[in-house]
């Protein structure tokens, strides 16, 4: 995609809630960040793509995590969805300063949780577009990823509003979305999670690279690709590489709804010859 485009699949323990599936989302750069500048050991589990080079495209290693994660930052910085569990009315005292290292330290939790369960692809010098999937049969809901990655802090770095609407709300449905979308095919999807390009790197295809490199797998292996796109400008830029819109959902604890598109790629029929 020529901005950021993005998606997900995490789980968290929450003391309050049964642990749910953290769905991914798509979102388009704005060139207005609410947010000031950023300022500027264990292997995976298993790499499901080669991590050698395809059309510039690689897989991470872990010690990268946090690089990848600032571009996903940036990316999403005016993300609705991404704000969502900031901008919250008991957050309201907090500077912007604090609210930037609040949502840069979920992208690190979310980035280093994929390296070790699910996969991490960029492509472009500095890191100049990141994907984090969650291949077939993967998962991030064992205690070992959450306390790993840094999942758990969230349960203390969110305020009491931002914990309902992220873990009895977004969670939740997300979750419930996702599986009664694709019923018995929910375990052998192909799940975007996040897709996101820093605003210096746009215009280049980035984006498009990270997508097909693993939708070709997906065709091959004739599964489906799932997301879901927080943007409404998104959709249409999905269509290009076969996503479909199956539903729309909205979160609702704040005083401005958000919405979200469920997008299905379906494998395309001549690569399973």
């Amino acid at each position: 995609m020529e901005k950021g485009l993005a998606s997900a699949t995490i789980s968290i323990v929450d003391k309050s809630s049964a642990s749910k599936s953290l769905n991914g989302r798509e979102s388009i750069n704005r060139s207005d960040s609410m947010f000031p500048d950023a300022p500027t050991e264990t292997k995976p589990e298993t790499a499901v793509l080669s991590s050698k080079v395809d059309d510039g495209v690689r897989v991470i290693s872990i010690d990268e995590y946090k690089e990848a994660a600032q571009c996903l930052a940036e990316a999403f910085k005016d993300d609705d969805v991404a704000r969502y569990f900031i901008d919250t009315p008991d957050r309201a005292h907090c500077t912007a300063k604090q609210k930037w290292d609040l949502h840069v330290s979920i992208m690190e939790y979310v980035t280093y949780a994929h390296c070790l369960k699910g996969l991490v692809t960029t492509v472009g010098p500095n890191y100049g577009a990141v994907a984090l999937w969650m291949p077939p049969g993967k998962n991030m809901d064992d205690l070992y990823t959450i306390l790993r990655s840094g999942l758990w802090r969230l349960n203390y770095k969110l305020s009491a509003e931002g914990k309902k609407r992220f873990f009895t709300e977004f969670l939740p449905l997300l979750h419930d979305t996702k599986h009664s979308i694709l019923g018995h095919r929910d375990e052998s999807a192909w799940y975007l999670v996040y897709i996101g390009t820093r605003p210096s790197s746009t215009g280049k295809g980035y984006a498009r690279k990270l997508i097909e490199n693993v939708t070709r797998v997906a065709d091959r292996e004739a599964r489906a690709c799932y997301l879901e796109s927080s943007n409404d400008v998104n959709p249409k830029i999905y269509r290009k590489f076969g996503f479909e819109v199956k539903r729309k959902i909205h979160l609702q604890r704040a005083e401005k709804g958000v919405e979200l598109d469920i997008m299905v790629r379906e494998p395309a029929p001549e690569a399973w010859v």
